[in-house]
């Protein structure tokens, strides 16, 4: 896919010109991740969409409007000290999203993606492979194994037994750390309800969807994000 329509098709997820952060690199770097998640797809299923523009406004779009919430303004020195100090973990990563986007708009994080299901662990790496990115460990494991409050920020899309897995990934929150939830907005007064010990920011809806929502959640007694 060109970079160039890739460009345009991202543009109402990224928000002001002066905040964007894709370079001309990473639109080549999504360009290849489409071409591996088409080609692997046909084997595995990764995903449902398989209309190039509709990946990168449902997966990739999403991803980084949650991404530029997330990590705003990297380049001040400020939000730069906080990326370079940020350990994200994806859990049921699938394929990719929204951890790897996230990694391409703030390449200074450690991720973690966590995905118990070997095939779509091996696609994550070489999806990893092929964009040369580093700091990325990938987990083919279940979330519930992993070491509490290990992670500054994590995030949880699309993934099975989303009831259930609302206070796995609650558990995994560092102290001051960040819960984020790509959902639908029905989903979202269940999420709250359930964890109500974290502070929720108003959901953000992610542009040219009717229902999908970007929720944010800090510890109870710490300030709330502010998008």
């Amino acid at each position: 896919m060109h970079p160039a329509r890739i460009a345009e098709l991202l543009e109402p997820f990224l928000g002001p010109a002066k905040d964007q952060r894709l370079t001309t690199n990473d639109l080549l770097h999504i360009s290849t991740y489409i071409d591996l998640l088409l080609r692997w797809n046909a084997r595995i299923n990764l995903t449902a969409i398989r209309d190039p523009d509709q990946i990168v406004t449902r997966h990739f779009g999403e991803s980084l409007f949650a991404a530029r919430h997330l990590f705003p303004n990297p380049s001040a020195s400020s939000a730069l000290s906080a990326v370079k100090s940020s350990t994200v973990a994806d859990l049921g990563s699938g394929a990719g999203f929204p951890g790897l986007p996230i990694k391409l708009w703030a390449p200074d994080i450690s991720l973690t993606l966590v995905e118990s299901h070997h095939k779509k662990a091996a696609f994550l790496r070489e999806v990893t492979r092929a964009l040369t990115l580093t700091d990325v460990n990938i987990q083919c494991a279940r979330a519930e194994t992993l070491a509490p409050a290990s992670f500054a920020v994590v995030t949880l899309r699309a993934v099975e037994r989303f009831q259930s897995m609302l206070p796995v990934a609650a558990r995994l929150v560092a102290p001051g750390g960040r819960l984020a939830l790509l959902i639908g907005s029905a989903q979202f007064d269940h999420a709250r309800s359930s964890l109500p010990n974290l502070a929720w920011a108003a959901p953000q809806p992610v542009p040219l969807s009717h229902s999908r929502v970007v929720a944010l959640a800090v510890d109870r007694h710490r300030q709330v994000l502010r998008s």
